[in-house]
């Protein structure tokens, strides 16, 4: 029986010394990995320089292009013994895979001696490489193209009433995209569905007929989730013109991403819901343009948010959240708006009021019916640029996350 190689020797004396020569040696070996060995070592000592290799391998070595290092260090240390390992016990050593932004090509060095080990084997690449136009330029004159803001990030801070159609378009896709991902909540009612915490006793005695009333398979039910609803009610008048595509737009992402119901008013309530449906942006926005009849006149929001109530769309009202924009301007006594957002704060989750002049250095709600109507809104928010119209879209979010 061959003896240990180790033996008499202090283990965790041994696996100290050889870890830090093999941190000398670009090595990255742990306090955890020292503490492997030791136990290793402990738990059966080695019996031939190759069983000490594969048991120091094994535990201090993590990385595979740590290998070579490795061997080196181990090479060194035990010089006269002889290692039996075979070159089939050798992997062999790759390069880390490229990422989609790498390319090799040539560095020009700044020191043309390679003694010195000037220079890099390859480089990390943007997406594009613009040359210069000079058909004589080297490789080192190539330059690095500079990172431009996006067409989004151009808008975000220009006003409603300077954007283009295309860009309103943009604006658009960019609601939609947003809303796509509207959070939901927990109802009262449940449904069948793995992960629930609790028995459906009907359908599982239902199920138990087929095992002879024993309840071998229990069905469980969960809560159901849904978004909350959104009812929108957009100002058409003509204060608002330059904010009326955007906030129709805003409206047609609620109503295809949540669900909601859309509704425009200035001298008379109309109901948008189903032409903002359309599958295309260009023709929704036509169609409700042509819906309304009365837009660009005077402003009725009173009359407006009663017609609401006592239509038999009032429902949706009911536990959702209610958006209402508009600037407040309105041609109505104020005591009537009043009346008629105290009725409709009573069945709204939440009323946010968006008004584009809100955004206005030292704006206050000075304006009579604004002044009125403020009291009854959970939140007043400014919305006449893509950054306000963001934070509009987030707090909207919050709210209806809510349980």
């Amino acid at each position: 029986m061959s003896q240990p190689l180790l033996r008499g020797v202090d283990r965790a004396a041994f696996a100290a010394s050889l870890t830090a020569k093999l941190r000398a040696g670009g090595v990255a070996v742990g306090l955890t990995a020292t503490e492997d060995l030791t136990r290793a070592l402990a738990a059966s000592l080695p019996t031939s320089p190759s069983r000490l290799y594969w048991v120091a391998r094994v535990t201090l070595v993590r990385r595979q292009s740590e290998l070579a290092a490795f061997d080196a260090v181990f090479a060194a240390v035990f010089d006269d013994a002889v290692i039996a390992i075979g070159r089939a016990n050798r992997t062999p050593q790759r390069p880390p895979d490229a990422s989609p932004g790498d390319a090799l090509m040539p560095v020009p060095r700044a020191n043309q001696d390679e003694a010195d080990g000037a220079g890099l084997p390859w480089v990390t690449l943007p997406s594009v490489v613009a040359l210069p136009d000079d058909p004589s330029a080297t490789d080192a004159d190539q330059a690095v193209p500079l990172r431009v803001v996006s067409e989004l990030e151009a808008l975000s801070r220009l006003p409603f009433e300077q954007l283009s159609e295309a860009q309103t378009q943009l604006l658009g896709r960019w609601l939609e995209q947003q809303l796509a991902g509207w959070p939901t909540r927990r109802t009262r009612r449940r449904r069948p569905g793995p992960g629930g915490r609790e028995v459906a006793l009907r359908p599982t005695i239902a199920r138990s007929r087929r095992t002879g009333w024993d309840p071998v398979e229990l069905v469980r039910v969960r809560p159901v989730r849904k978004p909350r609803r959104v009812v929108v009610l957009c100002d058409v008048s003509q204060s608002m013109q330059p904010q009326v595509t955007p906030y129709v737009h805003l409206m047609r992402a609620l109503v295809l991403g949540v669900g909601g119901e859309a509704f425009a008013f200035a001298t008379s309530l109309t109901r948008l819901t189903t032409v903002l449906r359309h599958r295309s942006a260009v023709v929704a926005v036509e169609q409700a343009t042509a819906q309304v009849s009365d837009r660009y006149g005077g402003t009725r929001i009173a009359a407006s948010v009663q017609a609401l109530l006592a239509s038999h769309h009032a429902e949706a009202v009911r536990g959702g959240v209610v958006v209402i924009g508009s600037d407040g301007w309105d041609s109505e006594p104020p005591q009537d708006l009043a009346r008629a957002m105290a009725r409709l704060r009573r069945r709204a989750y939440r009323v946010v009021w968006i008004n584009p002049r809100a955004a206005a250095p030292g704006f206050e709600p000075l304006v009579g019916t604004m002044a009125a109507a403020l009291p009854y809104c959970d939140d007043l928010l400014a919305a006449d640029t893509f950054d306000s119209l963001a934070a509009v879209v987030a707090e909207l979010g919050s709210l209806s996350s809510r349980a």
